[in-house]
């Protein structure tokens, strides 16, 4: 939106060292820009930048401080900052009273989309409609204009004139127009507070941070949201973009964006650390296991040894799992069952179990059973202890050489159970119970993280986890 002479006067400018700060669009990553000392780039929406603006950036000059921001970002950036090479700092604290979108993926529905539009109407807001063809956009100005004749409807998008692209826009906020019918040029930087739905039409069609830079354009006030996002009714959609939009539904709460950015890393691969390659796959094995590769690599490379974290094998003959009926959705299962096992500490596992509640319910005893057979877990992992398993009577732990117990205490203990104990050769921990009061058992829960935490010292210490108000005997 600058002439041609005041850009080459600007360029000129910044070239000879008279501009401290320059702000402009792709335009800075032409070849005929250059800067006298170059000391920081920041990168706004960084996730609208590919990997050949990227390459540009770096041959600016090689010893430069970058810093971008996102509300989404790019799986290549996302690796880098997971995998140690670039840093990374989240923001996830919403603008105050903020309310999270409503999200609904549907079928294409003249019907819906009808219902969808008169409710925001109702309550005196606006649409977005987005189409993002061009070449169509007309024709979908005509089915809006049939299926709801009283509105006010405008139409914008890139190809239009400089001056009417304007005034469609000051309409818009100026509530001139009920509907805008846009192409995906409204994805960044549109803060208009009486827009509160949207309707994105062919929504498989988008990326995953692309979709949710669309849904953020409401939302932007204390009224409900809503976001609709359309496929067709009679064409089926990919694999892939089944997955974003899975994604985006589930996590529609505020603040979401770096774990829709996860996703979209698992789905899409982060490509080559190095280079223009962006394509990858990485799903096989996961993120997760991909980065342990990653690090494993490097730390052989820096002659450093490699870092064994232990993963207790907990095998108890007790019906601890997620039970079908309770939680129907084998993806939400699924997703519960990671969260679980990657839990660090009690107050993470009571968190997770507070969202399990908060979705389904009351837990049922199955579930509870898991939880605690995950509590003590979390104390095996932190004493580097590698199984657990009982038997007829016993309770079996696999210390190994590296099980962060005091030796001395373990000894002592041995020595002074009167048989209750018993340390064989092979590193493995026997623990025998009887009958305990009332002629009960001692459960589980209490033989194996009693003996831990009085073992383990600091280790294994804390809260200690919960007692289920119940029969011992249970």
């Amino acid at each position: 939106m600058k002439t041609a002479e005041e850009v080459r006067r600007v360029l000129k400018e910044a070239a000879a060292g008279k501009v401290d700060i320059l702000i402009g669009t792709h335009r800075l990553l032409a070849a005929d820009v250059s800067f006298q000392d170059l000391g920081l780039i920041v990168v706004d929406e960084e996730q609208r930048f590919g990997v050949a603006h990227k390459e540009r950036l770096k041959k600016l000059r090689k010893l430069v401080d970058v810093l971008t921001l996102t509300a989404t970002p790019i799986p290549r950036t996302l690796h880098m900052s997971l995998a140690g090479v670039r840093d990374l700092s989240i923001i996830a604290t919403p603008p105050e009273d903020r309310r999270a979108i409503r999200t609904f993926v549907m079928k294409f529905d003249p019907g819906a989309v009808r219902e969808a539009i008169e409710n925001e109407l109702k309550r005196g807001g606006q649409v977005f409609f987005v189409h993002n063809r061009v070449r169509s956009i007309a024709a979908m100005e005509k089915f809006l204009s049939d299926i709801v004749p009283r509105a006010r409807i405008g139409i914008a998008h890139g190809q239009m004139a400089e001056g009417k692209l304007e005034e469609v826009m000051a309409r818009f906020v100026n509530k001139e127009l009920d509907i805008l019918l846009a192409t995906s040029i409204i994805e960044s930087g549109l803060d208009i507070p009486s827009a509160n739905t949207i309707v994105v039409n062919r929504a498989d069609r988008f990326g995953l941070a692309e979709l949710y830079q669309i849904r953020g354009r409401v939302g932007r006030s204390r009224e409900r949201a809503y976001a609709y996002l359309l496929v067709p009714a009679r064409r089926p959609v990919t694999k892939d973009a089944q997955k974003r939009l899975e994604v985006l539904q589930r996590f529609s709460e505020l603040g979401a964006g770096f774990k829709i950015a996860s996703h979209d890393l698992e789905i899409r691969g982060a490509g080559n650390l190095l280079g223009k390659d962006q394509s990858g796959q990485i799903e096989a094995v996961g993120f997760e296991l991909y980065s342990e590769l990653l690090d494993e690599a490097v730390r052989e490379l820096k002659g450093e040894p490699p870092r064994e974290e232990v993963d207790p094998d907990v095998q108890l003959p007790i019906p601890a799992f997620i039970p079908d009926p309770y939680m129907p959705d084998v993806h939400q299962r699924l997703f519960f069952y990671k969260r679980l096992a990657q839990a660090g500490s009690d107050e993470e596992l009571e968190e997770i179990r507070a969202e399990i509640v908060d979705r389904c319910g009351e837990p049922p005893e199955e579930l509870e059973a898991l939880l605690e057979v995950m509590e003590v877990k979390v104390r095996l992992r932190a004493l580097a202890i590698r199984a657990l398993e009982a038997g007829p009577g016993r309770l079996v732990l696999t210390l190994g050489e590296t099980a962060a117990l005091d030796p001395f205490l373990l000894a002592k203990h041995v020595q002074g159970s009167a048989g209750r104990l018993r340390l064989t050769p092979d590193m493995k921990l026997v623990a025998y119970f009887g009958v305990g009061p009332n002629g009960a058992k001692p459960t589980v829960g209490y033989a194996a993280g009693v003996r831990l935490a009085e073992t383990g010292g600091a280790a294994a210490r804390g809260n200690h986890h919960r007692r289920r108000e119940q029969d011992p005997a249970a």
